[in-house]
């Protein structure tokens, strides 16, 4: 009982601040807009571009059809997902001792909680489906019971139809599990068919060439150019463009510290020896000590291996975020590892407690900006000792952003959007420059939920949204409203994302808009459709916007 409520406390410590931190404006936007659709019979793929599986948006719409709509009842849903991961964590190196499943599932903790807040992103829901299918299969493999294969396959399905990129690790770590088993092979096959059915549906109702153009061609292909970072990451400078613009005016933070640049690199390669070293540290002491199918050694080689397997997820993007993603399951399995060999010198409770601080102590050299230091901003915020970002609402719907211009710039915004819209009336979101669809604040549609998104591009991508011959352009001009944000026009990432896509979209603002309003020297721009069109193109005054990056700000800047 000691070690479940330490784990919590450790989680419980910055849920306040967590809970009304500056969101993700397209990835947190679309996770609240997408189930919504969803709701409305909308088909990803079809629809709306959705890079990932289907589960996630059908499990997160039945989710608000029961709890609303709410900000809080998403981020809610994203800390259910967390606990997934960290107890996943806890339950797979339980076998170990308390003190070691205990230092795990805290090691897990600084690593899910801190990428991306409580955003319910299909990749942590993923990873937790993953991770408790490898727990139910270490139980088939210790008691022969099949209905455990099943639900180990059921399970390691449902994470599949959130994301489809997990077969690697679902691959890897079921081959261990599965080897020269084949009456349990089918019987997991069996559960895995079963909770791929949402898959099977979406492969219906979208259509194969639509479903896998989406979830395949357009994530691995075409998005590629636009969002791939350098590896290993520069050692002088920030590449990831989020990244860059929260280090512009960090957190506090006045412990010794490498750089930022320096930390993502080094994570870099920690996070590739970490994840091969684990694996082939607990494969051979598997083997060395002869543990049954089943046994603490068996459960922590197929974690392992399942940790190895989401490896390229930080080597297609290694900015902190995805690093983190990785780093969360072989990182929280190293406790064991250090324990192991420590127990060969000191047996007792002392090896889990000195490896678990060795392991704190080597994420404070690596990587404390990207963990420790967003832990102590909300937990600062949490406790009264910071004030909450800035707050957007309407109607009861509210997002948080991190800096006055962009609340600022949004209410005067909406009022004027509010006087001359209908209910049914469309509306296209976009960045100022739509020759560049390097990001959008897609909360927006969110804010206007009795709208109806005008376009398949809700989410904003760079080599997909603003290729010449997208459809986004046609969307535009049918469009009865369109509000474009420069909240982000200063992105510049060293890949494709620098370079500019088709002007057609522009143009078609310019053929079939009038300006309404700009708000915050264009920091917003507001126009509607009308006869002739208004001959402005947006580009124009995109380039005479702050283009700030409104929303990675830190609280400790707010008046």
């Amino acid at each position: 009982m000691l070690s479940i409520t330490t784990i919590l406390a450790v989680i419980a410590l910055p849920l306040r601040g967590l809970y009304h931190g500056t969101g993700a404006s397209m990835e947190e936007g679309f996770m609240l807009v997408f189930p919504s659709l969803v709701q409305q019979g909308k088909v990803p793929n079809l629809d709306f571009l959705h890079l990932y599986g289907p589960t996630s948006l059908d499990t997160l719409a039945l989710w608000f059809r029961l709890f609303g709509d709410s900000l809080g009842s998403e981020r809610t849903f994203g800390l259910l997902q967390h606990l997934g991961v960290i107890f996943g964590i806890y339950a797979i190196t339980r076998a170990y001792g308390y003190l070691v499943a205990t230092g795990s599932a805290v090691v897990a903790t600084f690593l899910i909680l801190t990428p991306i807040g409580l955003t319910a992103l299909a990749w942590h829901g993923a990873l937790a489906l993953g991770l408790w299918s490898v727990v139910f299969a270490i139980r088939a493999r210790a008691t022969g019971n099949p209905s455990n294969w099943w639900l180990a396959g059921g399970l390691a399905g449902l994470a599949l139809g959130f994301r489809p990129d997990l077969a690697i690790a679902i691959a890897v770590a079921f081959a261990w599990a599965l080897w020269r088993r084949r009456s349990d092979i089918s019987v997991f096959a069996a559960g895995a068919a079963v909770g791929l059915i949402p898959m099977w549906v979406h492969l219906v109702r979208a259509g194969p060439v639509n479903a896998i153009d989406g979830m395949l061609i357009d994530p691995v292909v075409r998005l590629r150019p636009g969002r791939e970072l350098p590896r290993p990451p520069s050692w002088g400078q920030v590449d990831g463009a989020l990244q860059a613009v929260a280090e512009s005016l960090p957190p506090w933070w006045r412990f010794p510290a490498l750089p930022a640049s320096q930390q993502l690199f080094f994570w870099f390669w920690a996070v590739i020896i970490v994840a091969i070293g684990v694996a082939a540290w607990s494969v051979r002491h598997h083997r060395r000590t002869g543990s049954i199918a089943g046994g603490p050694s068996d459960a922590l080689a197929m974690a392992a291996l399942f940790g190895l397997g989401i490896l390229p997820q930080a080597l297609q993007r290694p900015d902190s975020t995805h690093l983190a993603w990785v780093s969360v399951v072989s990182w929280s399995l190293a406790v064991v590892v250090i324990t192991q060999v420590l127990r060969r010198w000191s047996p007792g409770w002392r090896s889990p407690v000195v490896a678990t601080a060795v392991l704190s102590a080597f994420m404070f050299v690596v990587c404390p900006f990207y963990t420790y230091r967003t832990y102590l901003l909300h937990s600062r915020v949490s406790v009264g000792n910071l004030p909450v970002p800035f707050e957007i609402v309407r109607d009861g719907h509210r997002f948080w952003v991190g800096d006055p211009a962009v609340s600022s710039a949004m209410a005067q915004m909406m009022p004027e959007l509010e006087a001359r819209m209908k209910p049914g009336d469309s509306l296209f979101v976009g960045p100022g420059d739509l020759s560049r669809t390097v990001y959008a604040d897609t909360y927006v549609y969110w804010l206007f939920s009795e709208l109806e998104p005008g376009t398949y591009f809700i989410e904003m991508d760079p080599g997909l949204a603003d290729a010449a011959g997208s459809g986004m352009a046609a969307d535009i001009a049918t469009a009865d409203f369109v509000v474009l944000t420069n909240t982000w026009g200063g992105w510049t990432e060293p890949n494709a994302s620098v370079e500019h896509g088709s002007p057609e979209h522009n143009q078609a603002v310019a053929d079939h808009h009038c300006l309404i309003g700009s708000y915050e020297t264009n920091l917003v721009l507001l126009f509607e459709r009308c006869d002739g069109g208004g001959g402005l193109n947006p580009a124009d005054l995109a380039g005479r916007a702050p283009g700030i990056g409104g929303g990675g700000i830190d609280p400790d800047a707010t008046p």
